[in-house]
């Protein structure tokens, strides 16, 4: 274990290993899923726990988003990253660092003692946390038999389908049944396990290590560019956006920083970031797709609770449970596609899902207030179709013209721009649907007046009930409310669902090699 922590000499090229087969490679699926799973699981059972935390801690629950914020604040920085630092250091030793530390410093996070030593332990967290789902996907896709690599994308994609999944779910859990602290000690066995299991199977297995020159400026521009964008989206909607000099301050940074990050990286030839790869035509549309993709997949993730906690009257635990059912068809079709993949249009396939997620969205625009929880979960079931349709293909096809060695650094690119995309859905998505209630509050009051017909019956059946006077308008004013929450809500599932119509033609852009697989290397 030692040797592939510590010992250069033991690196192989990754060109002339044997792919691992039987128990050895079931084994290491699992330890690199896991350490993807909780990965991605620390972005989102933080969330439901905010107020917790925040009570527990002394601070306020606007402050308490630092939890979250400082994490992906420092992930963000660190993604577009690993495939530089993976060169620098080795693919595999950098994944095992990134596990140990990432479940070191969730041990560290229970033990805060304080709220700005808790935040501070989850930018740590997130900096280390940056490497490891881009490399997880290059090491298994690396670790399976050429035939068999589709099988790899599947399953690293349905971890990331079923982590976001069950956050919610088992944070609320832990929450109710335990104390804050156990929503990172659980990373403690999970963590350990996937290290000690990689550790061993992948002893022998270190790629090739380079020590280009290192691209102070790009990684500084970077650093200030993607920090302060990502600083902008999760903060902007609590202070009113552009309303406020600090967010303000916050675009012009990332726009200066990341204007100039593109250019310098352009031109320079030892680059932090490999903007070359936008040059291949089938991975350069295949991200723009999937990243378009993701964002409207995290706007339907933050609107879809937020409708069942905010009108329908649904705990944080009952609406988890109601986004449950997207997995289940996820991991039937997941497995059927990576099988029969190589004999299918990776353009076709990925097409298909997104006229499912169409489908489904344009389902969803037609919910009302009334509706049981059967209604509410059957969508959310078919939809599960329409994730393994889109995604799993998609990886599969931005992948497939990458040459073996720049597998890395495509990898965590693809990874970084779909996180970034994630990020702005989710920042614009809660903004526009509070925007477009009030303007449906507005319309809507002004056809409640007592010269209405309507307006009148509804006051007469409230004050036969015994509602007084003051209270009526009350009560007319939240039912105007919540019916102009629910017109938005349905806005917002109709305009993602044309998008989606749309990604379905864009993805026919991409070239991707006849039976194309993850193999890589054409």
């Amino acid at each position: 274990m030692s040797t592939i922590a510590l010992d250069p000499a033991a690196a192989a090229p990754s060109s002339v290993l044997q792919p691992l087969r039987g128990f050895n490679l079931a084994l290491l699926t699992l330890g690199l899923s896991l350490g993807t799973f909780i990965e991605v699981l620390d972005v989102t059972v933080a969330n439901v726990a905010v107020p917790t935390i925040a009570g527990s801690l002394g601070v306020s629950n606007s402050q308490g988003t630092w939890v979250i914020s400082s994490y992906s604040v420092a992930g963000a920085i660190v993604v577009p990253l690993t495939g530089w630092l993976a060169r620098r250091v080795g693919e595999v030793r950098l994944f095992l660092l990134s596990v140990l530390l990432f479940t070191i410093a969730s041990m560290l996070c229970g033990l805060a003692p304080s709220f700005h030593a808790l935040v501070a332990l989850r930018i740590v967290q997130g900096l280390v946390s940056g490497p490891m789902m881009s490399l997880s996907q290059t090491i298994l896709v690396r670790s399976f038999p050429e035939t068999q690599r589709n099988l790899a994308i599947a399953l690293w994609a349905m971890t990331l389908v079923i982590a976001p999944i069950l956050g919610p779910v088992v944070g609320g859990w832990i929450i109710d049944t335990y104390s804050w602290p156990w929503i990172f000690y659980i990373n403690l066995p999970i963590g350990l396990f996937s290290f000690a299991s990689c550790a061993i199977l992948l002893k022998g297995r270190e790629t090739a290590i380079e020590k280009p020159p290192i691209d102070a400026i790009g990684i500084g521009l970077l650093v200030f560019g993607v920090g302060a964008l990502q600083m902008m989206l999760d903060l902007g909607r609590d202070r009113a956006w552009f309303q406020s000099s600090f967010i303000v301050t916050l675009a012009i940074i990332a726009f200066v920083c990341i204007g100039f990050l593109l250019i310098w990286e352009s031109y320079e030839k030892h680059p932090a970031i490999d903007l070359s790869l936008f040059r291949e035509r089938t991975f350069a549309s295949c991200v723009a797709v999937a990243s378009l993709g993701m964002m409207v997949f995290s706007t339907v993730a933050v609107i879809f609770p937020l409708w069942l906690q905010t009108l329908m009257g649904y705990t944080a635990e009952q609406a988890g449970l109601a986004t449950a059912p997207v997995g289940l068809l996820t991991l039937i079709f997941s497995l059927l596609i990576a099988k029969n993949m190589s004999r299918l249009d990776l353009r076709l396939l990925s097409s298909f899902g997104f006229c499912v997620f169409a489908g489904v969205l344009f389902w969803n625009s037609h919910f009302t207030l009334d509706m049981s929880f059967g209604q509410v979960i059957l969508p959310r079931f078919v939809q599960g179709l329409g994730v393994a349709c889109f995604f799993i293909p998609l990886t599969t096809a931005t992948l497939s013209r990458v040459p073996s060695h720049r597998l890395a650094d495509a990898s965590s690119l693809s990874n970084f721009m779909r996180n970034l995309f994630a990020a702005f859905g989710t920042a614009i998505s809660v903004t526009v649907w509070d925007n477009r209630a009030t303007y449906h509050h507005a319309v809507l009051t002004e056809s409640v007046t007592h010269a209405s017909a309507a307006t009148r019956h509804y006051l007469d059946v409230l004050h036969a009930g015994g509602i007084g006077s003051g209270r009526d308008l009350a009560l007319m004013d939240q039912l105007v409310t919540q019916q102009a929450y629910m017109i938005a809500t349905n806005e917002v599932f109709y305009v993602s669902g044309a998008l989606c119509l749309v990604l379905a033609v864009m993805i026919w852009f991409a070239r991707p090699p006849a039976g194309a697989t993850a193999s890589i290397g054409h």
